[in-house]
C-alpha cells in the first residue's frame, strides 16, 4: 500500500533536517524526506528491549504466576511477538501520514477530543522513563559500589543517588534530544555493544540456574498461562503501540505494511524472549528474584564478582537505549497535547518530571516491583483502548489531511463536533471503563486497584486488556466510524457543525 498524502504549505516550508539536530516537531513529514526503511525500525525497536527490566517479567511468570518454565518461554513468545505485531500495524499510520502517532489520532478522534489519549500516552512515556532512570540508577550505584566501595543502597548515599539519576538522564537527553537521524544511529550501533555484553551476563547467568528446580517445578493451568500473556503484553508492546508511528514517520511511503510489522514483532521479540526465559529460569532456581525491591542488586548477587562490572554496564546501557526512544516519544507527545516549545525544550520538561519521579522510586517508596507492576496494568487498559478505536480508523483510512491535523481551530477538517470526534471519544472511554472492571492492579498480595469482576474467569486470568480492545474496537465500528471515508468533513460555512 503506497501513501497518497499531501504535503501541506506548512510542512514543506520547513527545511529537511541539517546535519544531526532534528528540527522538525509533529507536523507531517513531506514524502520527498521520507527514506527509511524497515530494517532501521528493527534495529530501533531490538534496541529499545534489551533492557534488563525484561527479567523481572520473566521472573513473575516462574516466582509469583507459579508457572512452569517451558509455560514461560510460551507465554514470552505470544505476549512480546504478539503484542509488537500490534505495534508494527499501528505504525503503518506513520509511514502513511508522515506525523507521530498521537498527531495522527487527532483524525479519528478531533483536534480536542485527542487531549485526553493524548494525556495517556503522555503518563505511560513519563511512566517508563521514571522505571527505565530508577532501575538504571540502581545499576550505576552497584558499579559505583564495586569500583569505589561506597553503598549499593539508595537510601544510604542519597547525594550519590541522586547523580546517578542526573547521570542517566543527561545521557538520555544528548541522544533524544538531537532527534531521529542520531537517535537511528546510536540504535544500531548501540546495540551490537550493549547486546553483546548481555550476551557474556546470560551466559554465565544461565550457570548459575538450578536445572533440577527448573524441571521439577509443577505446571500451571492454561488459565495463568493466558494472564501471562497479558502481562507480557501490558509490559512490552502494549506499552509502545502509542509511540510506534513516530519512528515509521519517516519510512518511504514504498515500505510494505508488512515489512513495518516484521520489522517490530522480530526486532523486539528476539530480545524480550531470551531475556524474559531468563528471568523465568533464575526465578525457577531462586523465586524471591520475582519480588526484589532492587531486581539490578539481586541478579548481580547471583554472578561472579569478574562478571558484576559488565553486566551492570549492560543493563545501564540497555536502558539507556530504551529511554532514547521513550524520551523522544514524550517530547512529541507533549507537543499534541498542545505546549507550544520547540520539541528539544519538550524533552527537557518531560526528563525533569522523571528525575522527580526517581527521586520518589529510589529515596521514599518502599518498593520498586510492586508500583512497576501496578504501573504497567492500569495503564495498558486506556492505551489498548486507544489502540482498538486506532485500528479501526486505520482500516478505512489510506490518508491524512497534513493541513486539518495541524490546524487546532475550527476550520480544522478534523474539526467534527466542538473539536470531538463523539464515536471515538466514547467508545474510547467506555472501552476504559469495561477494562477496569475486569482488572486487578498490581500483585495479588499488594493490589492498588480491584474491579468489580476481577475475581471472575475473564478477570482472574487477566483478559481486561482483551476486553477493552474489543469494546473499543467492536463499538467504534458499530458506530460506523470504520465507514468513515479519506476526505475530512469541513465545517459548513457560518461556523455550523458539519453533519454526518
Amino acid at each position: 500500500m503506497t501513501s497518497t498524502t499531501t504535503t501541506s504549505p506548512a510542512a514543506a516550508a520547513l527545511p529537511p533536517q541539517q546535519g544531526a539536530l532534528e528540527t522538525r516537531g509533529i507536523e507531517p513529514v513531506p514524502e520527498s524526506q521520507r527514506t527509511g526503511h524497515p530494517m532501521q525500525l528493527f534495529w530501533v525497536w531490538f534496541a529499545a528491549n534489551i533492557s534488563i527490566l525484561a527479567l523481572p517479567l520473566g521472573a513473575t511468570l516462574v516466582g509469583i504466576d507459579k508457572l512452569a518454565f517451558w509455560q514461560a518461554a510460551v507465554v514470552a513468545v505470544i505476549g512480546a511477538v504478539g503484542s509488537f505485531a500490534i505495534v508494527g500495524a499501528v505504525s503503518i499510520a506513520g509511514r502513511r501520514g508522515g506525523a507521530p502517532g498521537l498527531t495522527l489520532s487527532r483524525a479519528a478522534f478531533g483536534v480536542r477530543g485527542n487531549a485526553g489519549p493524548t494525556l495517556v500516552s503522555l503518563l505511560s512515556r513519563l511512566g517508563w522513563e521514571t522505571v527505565n532512570t530508577t532501575t538504571a540508577a540502581f545499576a550505576l550505584l552497584s558499579l559505583l559500589s564495586i569500583i569505589f566501595g561506597s553503598s549499593s543502597a539508595a537510601k544510604s548515599v542519597p547525594v550519590l543517588t541522586i547523580v546517578c539519576i542526573a547521570v542517566f538522564i543527561i545521557c538520555t537527553v544528548v541522544v533524544s534530544g538531537l532527534g531521529h537521524k542520531v537517535l537511528v544511529a546510536v540504535q544500531r550501533w548501540a546495540t551490537w555493544i550493549f547486546g553483546a555484553l548481555n550476551i557474556v551476563v546470560m551466559i554465565t547467568l544461565v550457570t548459575r540456574v538450578s536445572w533440577h528446580a527448573v524441571g521439577s517445578a509443577p505446571h500451571a493451568s492454561i488459565g495463568v498461562m493466558i494472564a501471562g500473556v497479558g502481562t507480557i503484553a501490558a509490559g512490552t508492546g502494549i506499552g509502545w503501540a502509542n509511540a510506534s508511528a513516530d519512528m515509521s514517520r519517516y519510512q518511504a511511503p514504498k515500505v510494505r505494511a508488512g515489512s513495518l510489522v516484521a520489522s517490530a514483532a522480530a526486532g523486539a521479540g528476539i530480545p524480550l524472549i531470551l531475556l524474559i526465559a531468563l528471568g523465568g529460569l533464575l526465578s525457577a532456581s531462586d523465586p524471591s528474584l520475582a519480588t526484589a525491591s532492587n531486581p539490578i542488586a539481586a541478579i548481580r548477587a547471583l554472578l561472579p564478582a569478574w562478571v558484576a562490572v559488565p553486566y551492570l554496564i549492560a543493563a545501564f546501557g540497555g536502558l539507556l537505549l530504551s529511554n532514547h526512544l521513550s524520551v523522544y516519544s514524550a517530547g512529541l507527545t507533549t507537543l499534541t497535547l498542545g505546549v507550544r516549545i520547540k520539541r528539544v525544550y519538550a524533552v527537557v520538561v518531560d526528563v525533569v518530571v522523571t528525575f522527580a519521579g526517581s527521586i520518589y522510586f529510589m529515596l521514599i517508596a518502599g518498593s520498586f516491583y510492586t508500583p512497576f507492576i501496578a504501573f504497567i496494568s492500569l495503564l495498558a487498559i486506556p492505551i489498548t483502548a486507544w489502540v482498538g478505536v486506532f485500528v479501526v480508523d486505520m482500516l478505512r483510512r489510506r490518508s491524512y489531511d497534513p493541513d486539518a491535523l495541524m490546524d487546532m481551530k475550527r476550520t480544522s477538517g478534523y474539526w467534527y463536533r466542538a473539536g470531538i470526534e463523539p464515536r471515538a471519544l466514547g467508545s474510547w472511554a467506555l472501552a476504559i471503563i469495561a477494562g477496569y472492571l475486569f482488572t486487578t492492579a498490581g500483585t495479588s498480595s499488594d493490589a492498588w486497584f480491584t474491579g468489580v469482576f476481577a475475581h471472575t474467569w475473564l478477570g482472574t486470568n487477566g483478559l481486561g486488556w482483551v476486553i477493552t480492545f474489543v469494546v473499543a474496537a467492536g463499538l467504534y465500528a458499530a458506530l460506523g466510524g470504520a465507514r468513515r471515508t479519506d476526505v475530512p468533513v469541513r465545517p459548513a460555512p457560518g461556523g455550523q457543525e458539519p453533519a454526518w
